[in-house]
């Protein structure tokens, strides 16, 4: 049960990003979530950006929290910087340092015009299985990193879209279908959001056959995207995720300020 609550707690880790780009310098923006699996609370995450005409730079936390804390101490740390390009966020650099119990891991991306130019993962993976599916250098092209590919500009389609993710190791989309809109309120909006189903489709970088993998796959995930305030972006203030054990839940308990 661990070993499946901790991929879904990362996956809602990346659904539950959120920034506010194209603000006046030294305007900050913060976003608090909750993370919960049903009614159990798991996780917390927050995320600030700061942004300077059209650079961007956004620092995020994430904790494992509640019963998942009992059996695993799980935490990560993530920062992204780039530019407003149209409609996109497009990163320079991307890192994660991702720890669980006394076992640290950290990744370093470097971007060129949305292309992945290196990738540094300390300390190196295994080797792996041969049932691995490696990331090619076409799958590097044109990519998203995790922490800004959930940042729509005013303008830009939220949904439908595709959203081709890299995260260091694994190469993915997230094809997101319109599933209308729906009110929501939290400290900092009240107001409509747009709400996208979810379909995870791996790329490269993972073992064919993994159970969690497989269910993913098949899972129909949903995210609510608001637009903060004065600040034209939608970004996400709610997810839904299936796993075997239950929905989790991501929940935006502070957006803006």
């Amino acid at each position: 049960m661990l070993r499946r609550s901790r991929s879904a707690i990362l996956f809602a880790a990346l659904l539950g990003l959120s920034a506010t780009p194209a603000v006046p310098a030294g305007i900050r923006h913060v976003s608090e979530y909750n993370i919960s699996l049903g009614v159990l609370p798991i996780a917390r995450a927050s995320f600030a950006s700061e942004f300077d005409s059209n650079d961007y730079r956004i620092t995020g936390s994430f904790q494992s929290s509640g019963i998942v804390s009992l059996f695993s101490r799980i935490s990560a740390d993530t920062n992204v910087n780039g530019a407003i390009r149209g409609k996109r966020l497009q990163a320079n650099s991307y890192s994660l340092i991702y720890t669980q119990d006394k076992k640290t891991r950290r990744y370093d991306i470097s971007y060129r015009n949305g292309n992945v130019v290196s990738t540094t993962i300390k300390p190196e993976p295994k080797p792996r299985p041969a049932s691995w599916v490696p990331v090619s250098d076409g799958d590097l092209q044109s990519v998203l990193d995790p922490l800004s590919g959930l940042i729509f500009p005013d303008g830009a389609q939220v949904c439908p879209s595709r959203l081709p993710i890299y995260d260091g190791e694994s190469r993915m989309d997230l094809v997101l279908s319109n599933k209308g809109t729906k009110p929501f309120s939290t400290d900092g909006f009240k107001g409509d959001v747009v709400v996208c189903e979810v379909r995870y489709v791996p790329k490269s970088g993972f073992r064919k056959g993994r159970s969690d993998i497989e269910f993913l796959k098949s899972a129909r995930m949903e995210v609510w995207f608001a637009k903060a305030a004065n600040v034209n972006v939608y970004a996400p203030v709610y997810a839904r995720i299936p796993t075997r054990v239950g929905d989790v839940y991501v929940t935006a308990v502070k957006y803006g300020g």
